[in-house]
């Protein structure tokens, strides 16, 4: 949808225009339960596990919490980096991500915060397998 209409919806409905959306800057996080509601339904907690010469088991794991929107929402991921105090924003030509890969950040900053500010949907499921990565880790 990003990307506007398909040729084929466009001939089904040759009436229907484009909404210009609205670029809405500068606007603080309003409060905790809105960052714990915007994770419930945009983020992803990835657990990674890959081969590794470097590690006793010959397996390594890479942990990251990702938020990721279409790339005129970059000023609000940027102020995601203020407002739990870590991670960093990467940029490509449709998406911005905001990503926190740094193990203290995540047990530091990221669990407490949604120990906290509980997620309410099945992201809460994804939530509590990741924690128990963190835990065995």
């Amino acid at each position: 949808m990003n990307r506007g209409l398909s040729d084929e919806l466009k001939a089904a409905f040759p009436n229907t225009f484009p909404v210009v959306r609205p670029l809405i800057q500068n606007l603080p996080i309003p409060d905790p339960q809105w960052v714990a509601g915007f994770v419930d339904g945009e983020s992803c907690f990835y657990v990674k596990i890959f081969k590794s010469n470097t590690h006793k088991l010959g397996e390594a794991v890479n942990l990251s919490f990702i938020l990721t929107q279409h790339n005129r929402d970059n000023e609000l991921m940027r102020s995601l980096i203020d407002y739990l105090g870590c991670g960093n924003v990467y940029n490509d030509s449709e998406k911005v991500q905001f990503i926190v890969t740094k193990y203290k950040d995540l047990t530091d900053k990221v669990i407490p915060f949604f120990e906290k500010y509980s997620l309410q949907g099945v992201k809460l499921l994804d939530y509590l397998d990741f924690v128990k990565v963190i835990e065995l880790m």
